[in-house]
């Protein structure tokens, strides 16, 4: 590596770390994410390096190399055959809760057939959503609050879910909405970012300033755990057996490095942004590194969930009111 070379990569180094201290995004209430999500999708600059999939991907167990955008979509299919979803039938209605400009949609609809509703809380996602969903395809989008669901109860055969809990301030009531709408029988099928249940081993002096910078720079309330949230899951009253969990933290991890990476090998597209497109990128390498760290640490690990919906707390109530009314 020449001196030149060694200057520039010091001297982008000292630009984003200056903008990542000057830019942080932390989480006020739902509009900061919404707004958040409604910049990054204007300007293009994370589609032009992330794809239609705003997600990490899928690398293999083992990890092993694969090009950036195609582990994303294999992430989407493995989840399918995690969940047990690849043995569905067509015309199985699912919801993407935080459906992104949706990617994970479109596959859905047109690998599995199923029929997809998509919600995300930002305007501008749905509207990208709906110009690269080709006609015929059976997904659609709205906007919506995961925390408040405008659907009536038991309405999806399936709930599914990437990445968006971090984003939720009240955990307790994002699981209860999630196994909601789902149908008596059906299941709800999730991945999230999560942390380390600290209430086994607590955060250590640098964990907790590496957290707060991973919650405050991309408008994260706050991680759950793996364990919590399938607690969480649990005590909606509505799952049927046991919630089935998943650390797919390996399989995922290698995708830190390759979104830097690719803005590296594909300069052309913060350049093709401009000055503004070029700070915006190199702002979030230090937050990249920082969830590789923590990733790669045991601080932050990568969570699956599964669970069926029984029959759930309101319908046992009113079958137990009409027994007791018979008696």
């Amino acid at each position: 590596m020449t001196p030149t070379l060694i200057l520039v990569l010091v001297a982008i180094a000292a630009i984003g770390l200056i903008a990542y201290f000057n830019a942080a995004r932390k989480y006020q209430s739902s509009d900061t994410v919404a707004n958040a999500y409604d910049e990054w999708t204007q300007d293009g600059i994370l589609e032009y390096y992330w794809g239609e999939h705003i997600h990490l991907g899928h690398y293999g167990s083992p990890p092993e190399s694969k090009d950036f955008l195609q582990a994303k979509s294999d992430f989407v299919h493995e989840m399918v055959r995690w969940g047990g979803l690849d043995k569905l039938p067509p015309g199985t209605t699912v919801l993407d809760v935080g459906c992104g400009i949706g990617g994970s949609s479109r596959i859905l609809a047109q690998d599995y057939g199923f029929s997809v509703t998509g919600i995300t809380i930002s305007p501008q996602q749905v509207q990208r959503a709906g110009e690269l969903t080709p006609e015929g395809v059976d997904a659609r989008f709205a906007v919506d609050d995961a925390m408040n669901l405008s659907f009536p109860d038991g309405s999806f055969d399936v709930v599914w879910s990437i990445e968006a809990g971090p984003h939720m301030p009240d955990k307790a009531v994002f699981a209860r909405e999630l196994m909601r709408v789902v149908k008596p029988g059906g299941r709800l099928v999730m991945a999230d970012w999560n942390q380390r249940d600290d209430r086994q081993v607590p955060l250590n002096f640098w964990e907790r300033p590496v957290m707060r910078q991973l919650l405050d720079q991309w408008s994260h309330p706050a991680f759950s755990s793996i364990e919590g949230f399938a607690e969480l899951l649990q005590e909606t009253g509505f799952v049927e057996g046991e919630v089935v969990t998943a650390d797919w933290t390996q399989e995922t991890l290698p995708s830190w490095i390759d979104s830097i990476r690719e803005g590296i090998v594909r300069p052309q597209g913060w350049m093709q942004f401009g000055v503004s497109g070029f700070l915006k990128s190199v702002r979030e390498v230090p937050t990249l590194l920082l969830m590789r760290l923590a990733f790669g640490a045991g601080l932050c690990r990568f969570g699956m969930f599964r669970a069926v919906r029984g029959e759930g707390p309101e319908s046992v109530e009113t079958q137990d009111s009409q027994e007791t009314a018979q008696v």
